[in-house]
């Protein structure tokens, strides 16, 4: 394994490896300009050495038994949480999270790797009803082949797993392209599976500079032996990638941007429903795509609800991710700070009121909660991917679901009542792959189907519901040696 901190190397084919150009590129943690790593930078001759070598890996990876397999990634399990304090503190200083942010992300990584071990024996087939006298029908499942993951800097551990795991279990062979932001991180991943066995090709791992994201990203997506592509990360990006797979013909899984409602409704437990906005809102700095971009409060509640949240809002503390004492952290990078401060801006320019927060100190941007947001205000559509909290008062139960509905994306919603009946059927008119009935928007557990609807995606991470996704449905008969033919 390389120095995760100062040396990020390639794997290919089981050997870590600089990029073949020799080029580098020099991770800085944004906060303070610290160089924290330097980076292996692939171009295309090293994605497509990955892909071979995955391809390659198919003769050993995804010929072994489900048993073997499960041990490889119970083992893996065991090493990334061996490893978990270095690989914590390299998540917070290459993204900024709060420690306890990166803690969550190690602890809910491991419990991947553990569902997916349990999921090696989970690729079940059907024996289907034939009416050819005689015959077997089978429905068979087998791996799709080469996966490459694309996976994001803003839970990296978490999304990094999420597209190498379940593909693995499945006897799938994986490239993993890490995030510019977290290549360190990602490579820990890699790290773990590759020291827990896995035969060569099997895990690949590639990093590269940001300004070659692009040639690298398509020649994995089009190179002849790529077969699924797994991407999370904003709409636009997965546009992109969904357009260039689909003109090869390669199936992608996609979980994208998020503009997630929480409804209050007038019935609602006020004190649960403001502890479960604040989380959704300000956790990992509102860097999370299901975090609550939008509360619909009816307008009965408003008031309380508000004096509430304001001064739960206020209790947060900020500052070096590193300090244990501090629960938010640094936005990513200048990009995202003048990207939530012109919201916030704009919100205010037409008519919004700033009840806490809204100030900018570098890359610190405080928790805001926004009241009096309309239609007109950038920040009623756009996703933040920042602290705010904006709060839309509506009349009644219908307006509730129109706003939740009034938006392109539909990842994760939530709903909170004390009438868990009606919450439910409300729950149902909701258009989001997610919704939580009194519980916080943002939440995410290994076994449970994960995706979005309408631009924010399709397919489904998450044991079973992934099942579809990486593998491929076979139709096998065994016809009777006496079968009859009409001519």
């Amino acid at each position: 394994m390389p120095d995760a901190v100062r040396t990020v190397d390639l794997l290919i084919d089981g050997k870590w490896v600089p990029a073949r150009s020799g080029q580098r590129t020099t991770k800085i943690r944004n906060l303070d300009g610290q160089p924290l790593s330097e980076v292996a930078a692939a171009g295309r001759t090293d994605a497509a050495a990955a892909v071979e070598a995955a391809a390659a890996a198919k003769q050993t990876w995804g010929t072994w038994p489900p048993g073997q397999r499960r041990e490889v990634l119970q083992r893996a399990a065991g090493l990334l949480t061996d490893r978990g304090e270095e690989i914590v503190g390299t998540m917070s200083r290459e993204m900024g999270g709060a420690l306890g942010w990166c803690h969550f992300n190690l602890q809910l990584a491991v419990g991947m790797l553990a569902e997916a071990a349990a999921q090696t024996y989970g690729i079940v087939g059907d024996v289907i009803p034939s009416d050819v006298p005689g015959m077997t029908a089978l429905g068979v499942r087998q791996p799709v082949g080469v996966v490459i993951g694309l996976a994001p800097w803003n839970a990296p551990l978490i999304l990094g797993m999420r597209a190498v795991a379940l593909p693995l279990a499945y006897g799938n062979t994986v490239v993993l392209k890490a995030s510019e932001e977290t290549p360190a991180t990602q490579v820990a991943i890699a790290a773990a599976l590759h020291d827990a066995g896995m035969p060569p090709g099997a895990i690949n791992v590639i990093t590269n500079a940001p300004a070659d994201a692009a040639d690298v990203v398509d020649e994995l997506i089009t190179h002849p032996q790529t077969r699924c592509v797994n991407f999370t990360g904003s709409t636009a990006v997965g546009r992109i990638i969904g357009e260039k797979a689909g003109r090869h013909l390669k199936r992608t899984v996609l979980e994208l941007g998020g503009k997630a409602p929480m409804l209050v409704l007038a019935d609602a437990d006020i004190p649960a429903a403001v502890r479960a906005a604040a989380f959704g809102a300000f956790m990992n700095q509102g860097q999370i795509c299901m975090s609550t971009e939008r509360i619909v409060v009816d307008r009965a509640v408003a008031d309380e609800f508000l004096d509430q949240l304001v001064a739960h809002t206020e209790r947060l503390t900020m500052g070096d991710p590193l300090d244990p004492a501090n629960q938010l952290g640094p936005l990513v990078n200048p990009r995202a700070v003048d990207h939530v401060a012109s919201l916030v801006a704009d919100a205010q320019l037409n008519g919004a009121e700033v009840l806490t927060g809204g100030q900018v100190d570098g890359l610190f941007h405080q928790p805001t909660v926004l009241r009096g947001v309309t239609p007109r205000m950038r920040v009623y559509s756009e996703e933040s991917f920042g602290p705010v909290a904006a709060v839309i008062e509506v009349d009644g139960v219908d307006e509730a679901v129109h706003v939740a509905n009034d938006t392109d994306l539909g990842l994760a919603s939530a709903v909170f009542s004390r009438d868990v009946a009606g919450a439910m059927q409300v729950a149902r008119r909701i258009e989001a792959g997610i919704c939580h009935i009194n519980g916080s928007t943002v939440h995410d557990e290994p076994q449970m189907p994960f995706g979005g609807v309408k631009a924010s995606g399709w397919g489904r991470f998450g044991a079973r519901a992934a099942l579809a996704e990486f593998t491929d449905l076979r139709w096998i008969t065994i016809s009777p040696s006496q079968r009859q033919y009409p001519i």
